[in-house]
């Protein structure tokens, strides 16, 4: 678009009719049509949304970072993690950066730079990596590292050309005792202060909106419909798939769909491995963790209660029935769910069965 497209508001009005267009993708035949999955596709839509403008609206100059939240408890994508605190900045690999991290007490943190390309190819990466064991921190709990596509000794954050964003993953085994660290970011030798907003910028920043949104949703609609395939059971999926999404290098990912009726339960079974960290959760079609802050929706190594072998029962289930760790399904009928193994060598994948809830209570 014109720099005169956006002076004389075209660039506006065709950034509003992109709007209305990608609520089609909500009524595509092969979504799930009830009322909740309808309405929770349309909202899914509006959260895209504010993320996709803090990112290519408000956060573009990769000469000026900062850390913004693109998944939070209001804004989700992907299978997103309710135990993890995510930070991104937008970055540029022709650049060099700087960052400055103080450790917080979260159990567990990774720093990834990614090249985001879901408006793209419906990819994220990952280019360069460093886990908490990675890093020499200082006595105080704080580092400098720097990103860079040149080797540094120590500290280094490898960036490729086309690398645009650096994600921070933070995940809580307790809320009520752990605490996130802080991180700050800025650029190696650039501008003083930055450029007046010129109208190509934020023409270009409204057509990358809504490419973020149309990349994202059909992503992982293309996923949905892949689990769906095998429902209510642990398929082992090759982990490049995920990676190629935005997921990290030290995690196994154990992605999976459930179908229920009113009356059944899915009760999954597994003894979890040695690790850092572990997780599971009940997701939406769409693929967004349900709503943590105040239904039992995920539990992890901390919440969860094992049994006295050692085994890990789970019950998804609109109701309690009173054994295992129920999850509960919010009124959804079908939808996705994962497991994460995070610094794991063995990966077990659960064992799962659909039985009648009156059947458990007995």
């Amino acid at each position: 678009m014109s720099d005169d497209s956006v002076i004389n508001g075209e660039a506006w009005r065709a950034f509003c009719g992109e709007l209305a267009d990608l609520g089609d993708i909500i009524l595509a035949p092969g979504n799930p049509a009830t009322p909740l999955d309808r309405v929770e596709g349309f909202r899914y839509l509006t959260r895209l949304l504010r993320l996709g403008l803090e990112q290519h609206v408000e956060a573009r100059d990769p000469s000026f970072p900062f850390f913004y939240q693109l998944s939070h408890t209001t804004g989700k994508i992907g299978a997103d993690n309710p135990d993890n605190v995510y930070w991104n900045a937008r970055i540029s690999g022709e650049f060099d950066y700087r960052l400055t991290v103080k450790r917080g007490t979260m159990a567990y943190l990774s720093i990834v730079a990614n090249a985001f390309r879901y408006h793209e190819d419906g990819t994220n990466k990952a280019t360069g990596t460093l886990i908490d064991e990675d890093i020499e921190w200082g006595p105080d709990g704080v580092v400098e590292i720097i990103a860079s596509t040149r080797p540094q000794p120590k500290n280094w954050l490898r960036l490729e050309p086309d690398a645009s964003m650096i994600i921070v993953r933070q995940s809580y085994l307790d809320r009520t005792k752990e605490k996130p660290g802080e991180f700050r970011i800025e650029r190696i030798g650039g501008p003083a202060t930055p450029a007046p907003l010129d109208a190509s910028a934020l023409a270009a920043g409204l057509k990358e909106t809504t490419a973020f949104v149309r990349g994202i949703v059909h992503t992982f609609i293309d996923w949905s419909k892949r689990f769906r395939g095998t429902p209510n059971i642990f398929p082992d999926i090759d982990q490049s798939m995920f990676q190629k999404g935005g997921g990290a290098k030290d995690i196994y990912y154990a992605h999976a769909y459930w179908k229920l009726a009113p009356d059944e339960a899915w009760v999954i079974e597994v003894t979890p491995p040695k690790c850092y960290y572990w997780n599971f959760q009940v997701d939406n079609w769409w693929m967004e963790s349900l709503d943590y802050r105040f239904l039992a929706v995920t539990v992890n190594q901390s919440t969860a209660r094992l049994e006295p072998d050692g085994r890990l029962i789970m019950v998804v289930a609109a109701e309690d029935p009173g054994f295992g760790n129920w999850l509960d399904t919010a009124g959804h009928g079908e939808g996705t769910a994962l497991l994460r193994w995070a610094g794991a060598t063995e990966h077990p994948l659960p064992s799962a069965k659909v039985v009648k809830l009156k059947d458990i209570r007995k």
